[in-house]
């Protein structure tokens, strides 16, 4: 199997996580949790808005790397590998503290683990295309949730 068509399965496969979701027994949210949720929404949406603009001609639907558009590690993937996908689990965990059942909760679960796999796939991919720029930027930059970065002594 190619590497497009797994990366095309992956797509499919998160609409169908997505429309799992949200099929799921939802509460109607009270106000504490739209509180709660927004924060997140507003992260998710502006993390989301950034990783789109800085991606430029390199955006693609599936995680395969587009040949030779070049390696983004400048705005938001100057801090995380994947901001995309944490934008989603971002907008995912407001969608969660809305629905507020334990059976979005428990599928939520399943949403970080596949966003996780997923990320680690494309960073086998990105390492392969782009090598030691990759393995350099890897090491400073998380892959979902930034790095703590080290004070100079």
């Amino acid at each position: 199997m190619t590497n497009k068509t797994v990366g095309w399965l992956l797509v499919a496969a998160q609409v169908a996580v997505f429309v799992v979701l949200a099929l799921l027994p939802w509460r109607s949210p009270s106000v504490a949790s739209i509180v709660l949720a927004i924060p997140f929404v507003v992260i998710g949406g502006w993390l989301g808005l950034a990783a789109f603009g800085t991606l430029g001609n390199a955006l693609t639907p599936t995680p395969v790397p587009i040949s030779g558009a070049g390696l983004r590690t400048h705005g938001p993937y100057a801090r995380v590998r994947h901001p995309i996908y944490t934008a989603v689990l971002s907008l995912t965990l407001a969608a969660l503290i809305l629905a507020g059942s334990w059976w979005s909760w428990a599928w939520g679960l399943v949403i970080f683990l596949f966003f996780w796999s997923k990320s680690r796939w494309e960073d086998t991919l990105l390492a392969r295309e782009y090598g030691v720029e990759w393995e350099l930027w890897a090491q400073r930059t998380g892959a979902l949730i930034p790095r703590r970065r080290r004070s100079a002594p």
